[in-house]
């Protein structure tokens, strides 16, 4: 059975910074790709970034390119996301995603990915 469970959500104030992480009980983590996503109140879920299996690609939403960094360790079965200028805009509930896929790059789609997070709490207050 497949769990993925995120942590490090919070409070912060703007410009502040946050990192998630989100533990896998994968046996083959290192054959998934793995993304974040967000939900803010009355929004659909929507694409933060993304990171191939091998960590050798990522992808990220325009709205978070040059403060956000996603990364994994697959030696901890872990995949990290470093947000850093965090706007208020931000504020959302974070899901961690696994979708077992070794193309050379992950999806941005969410509709692909096989397991989900129960999800983190990120606010930034202004």
């Amino acid at each position: 059975q497949v769990q993925l469970v995120e942590s490090g959500g919070g409070v912060v104030q703007t410009g502040g910074s946050l990192r998630l992480s989100c533990a896998a009980s994968i046996r083959t983590f290192s054959s998934y790709a793995m993304g974040w996503f967000r939900q803010a109140p009355g929004q659909e879920r929507e694409f933060v970034a993304t990171i191939s299996w091998s960590g050798s690609s990522t992808n990220y939403a325009d709205s978070v390119k040059g403060r956000f960094t996603i990364y994994r360790d697959n030696a901890k079965n872990t995949v990290y996301l470093q947000m850093n200028s965090l706007k208020p805009e931000d504020t959302a509930v974070y899901y961690c995603a696994a979708d077992r896929n070794t193309a050379y790059s992950a999806s941005s789609n969410d509709r692909e990915y096989d397991y989900w997070g129960q999800g983190t709490q990120v606010t930034v207050s202004s």
